[in-house]
């Protein structure tokens, strides 16, 4: 299987929502890294799973609307307790809709809160 990886760093604030978790139901602030991955046996007629290049602009985008907000406050994180769980799942979807995968084969995004706390999701990709 073959695999290429692009990770970004970045600093947005939430709360969280629904129960007593201390200090963290109080907004603050966290330094994300995101760490994309993409995984298949198939590699196009160029040996590229995807052009870096075209991971690396879909997910500056995305970082950059993420970036400095209030998770909160967005619409994906409406009536949604704004976990890494969750933000790994929705920076996934966003990222599936902004690169062009003309394969089958596996995206994974891995979402740090901090040095040591991280959660992911992965979600199959399936020829259109």
């Amino acid at each position: 299987m073959y695999k290429v990886a692009v990770t970004r760093d970045f600093i947005a604030n939430h709360f969280l929502i629904g129960g007593d978790w201390g200090d963290e139901n109080d907004p603050h602030a966290h330094h994300y890294v995101v760490e994309v991955c993409i995984e298949s046996d198939t590699l196009n007629e160029h040996g590229y799973l995807v052009d870096i290049v075209d991971i690396e602009a879909g997910l500056d985008s995305i970082v950059n609307y993420f970036r400095d907000s209030m998770l909160n406050e967005k619409p994906e994180f409406n009536g949604l307790n704004p976990s890494i769980e969750n933000f790994s799942r929705i920076l996934n979807e966003k990222l599936i809709d902004k690169i062009v995968l003309d394969f089958e084969g596996v995206l994974s995004v891995k979402l740090w809160e901090n040095e040591e706390c991280w959660a992911a999701f992965s979600k199959q990709i399936h020829l259109p």
